[in-house]
């Protein structure tokens, strides 16, 4: 059976490895816990059953609670494959660059290159216009354009 805890948004790692460290310690059922960057102050957990779980998360602290009801693996199985960031980029969208020399400046796509897996930008806050190439699992999709 397949829960979703409430955490704290921005802490749900942590969070996880917590609980990981408290089950094995405690030897509780508990076969899972997921933190997905897709669910924002949620955990997944995969447990024998809800007692397990809540006994996981007595006294943990970062934790709000758990939701009501048990979660399918259907629901799920959306989150468990990873969506290529290629696919949905499109001229003209909102960026974050996450890694590289530019790293958390905000630019505009103006070309995308499927073949080579890169993504040509426009930095927002630049005073001069100047095209960077960067590979495309450098950035993050802030906004898709209208």
């Amino acid at each position: 059976m397949i829960f979703a805890i409430r955490t704290i948004s921005g802490q749900e790692k942590n969070i996880a490895n917590l609980l990981a460290k408290k089950a094995e310690k405690e030897q509780l059922n508990v076969y899972a816990i997921l933190a997905t960057e897709n669910l924002k102050g949620y955990l997944l957990v995969e447990a024998e059953n809800e007692d397990e779980v809540k006994e996981l998360i007595k006294g943990m602290p970062r934790v709000r609670g758990m939701v009501k009801g048990v979660i399918t693996i259907e629901e799920v199985e959306p989150l468990l494959t990873p969506k290529r960031i290629i696919e949905s980029l499109e001229k003209g969208d909102l960026v974050e660059i996450i890694a590289g020399p530019f790293k958390g400046e905000r630019a505009k796509v103006i070309r995308v290159d499927k073949n080579k897996e890169e993504v040509t930008l426009e930095l927002e806050n630049a005073a001069v216009p100047i095209p960077i190439t960067v590979p495309v699992e450098n950035v993050k999709i802030i906004k898709k354009k209208e």
